[in-house]
């Protein structure tokens, strides 16, 4: 889903409550549209198969299937597990101009979207943070 206007998320928490259920480096990615260092996070090299979700939410937000190795430094994928599990937002922040990546659940930064990926997938790269996300092997159920 693209939006260049405000959208409202589903799952909607005051600041406060997300510090509360957030540790704080996840915090800082999350709600304050952060960025952990390259090559630092865990799932940067993960390649175990299952569903990546939001760290703050659980919503589904990409498969391991379109996960590659873009040598950037950061969890990179080709499509999101549905168009409508995140939501893109121009994102004019230090001096560029990028298309960020929210969770379209709860609002939370994941990440930015650029033109550079495999051209036989499509040509897109979402760039992730793995401090944005959690992983469920498949096999292994929510509980």
């Amino acid at each position: 889903m693209k939006s260049d206007k405000q959208v409202s998320f589903p799952v909607s928490k005051a600041s406060e409550e997300w510090k509360k259920e957030l540790d704080p480096e996840t915090y800082y990615v999350l709600r304050e549209k952060g960025t952990e260092r390259p090559y630092t996070g865990k799932y940067n090299l993960n390649k175990d198969t299952g569903i990546y979700e939001c760290a703050g939410c659980g919503n589904p937000i990409f498969h391991s299937r379109h996960k590659y190795d873009s040598g950037c430094g950061w969890p990179s994928f080709t499509e999101p597990v549905s168009p409508d599990a995140i939501v893109v937002e121009m994102d004019r922040s230090h001096g560029m101009i990028r298309e960020e990546i929210l969770c379209a659940n709860c609002g939370g930064h994941l990440g930015h979207r650029f033109p550079d990926g495999p051209k036989d997938k499509g040509g897109i790269r979402y760039c992730i943070n793995s401090l944005s996300m959690d992983f469920r092997k498949e096999g292994q159920d929510n509980g």
